[in-house]
């Protein structure tokens, strides 16, 4: 098993971490979520003058093996540009990686069909390009619901409880053609949990 340690944007990655359904995953590819399961409150707590609380607060709780931040591209135009913001010479060696959402973490939501049609109702869902919306998926989110004539998803983090309720799947997101960012999320903590039984 691999012990690994999230410092996570906000809420809303905070409830897709420790959801039934992400733990059942990682239970499966011998990953151990290590609590507390910490929330920055925001981008600007990513900040190197922040992280080092964050990650004592990690390693004194739970003793990871490996440490990862989990935020939103948003607005910024490159996820390198993101990971370098982060990634100082002074946390090279204590995070072992960024995960960058692109542009946000609905985007993952966009690219589960499954989950989303089962939130509208419907019986199929598609969104060809879930990381490319012309605004932020959640306004693309919005726009679909209206269409359907449904509820709207109301605030981030309320949407991912539902989307949690509707069975979102990281795996179903990561085998979206056009959503890499949840790919590359998903192969490397399967790869991590591969690596500690081979």
């Amino acid at each position: 098993m691999v012990k690994i340690g999230f410092i996570v944007e906000g809420y809303s990655e905070k409830i897709l971490i420790e959801s039934d359904t992400f733990r059942k995953w990682c239970e499966k590819n011998k990953i151990i979520v290590v609590a507390p399961v910490i929330n920055a409150k925001g981008g600007g707590n990513l900040l190197p003058q922040y992280l080092s609380n964050h990650i004592t607060n990690i390693s004194e709780n739970g003793r990871p093996d490996k440490i990862v931040v989990l935020t939103d591209l948003e607005n910024i135009c490159a996820v390198e540009k993101v990971r370098r913001r982060i990634l100082t010479e002074e946390f090279k060696n204590k995070i072992d990686f960024v995960f960058v959402s692109v542009k946000a973490l609905e985007a993952w939501f966009l690219a589960d069909g499954t989950a989303m049609a089962s939130w509208l109702g419907e019986k199929t869902f598609h969104e060809d390009r879930p990381e490319e919306t012309p605004g932020m998926p959640q306004e693309r989110i919005k726009q679909i619901a209206k269409d359907k004539n449904k509820r709207g998803p109301g605030p981030h983090p309320e949407f991912t409880k539902k989307m949690m309720r509707h069975g979102f799947s990281i795996e179903r997101a990561a085998a979206h053609p056009h959503c890499p960012s949840a790919k590359e999320f998903y192969d490397t903590l399967k790869k991590w949990g591969q690596a500690t039984y081979e």
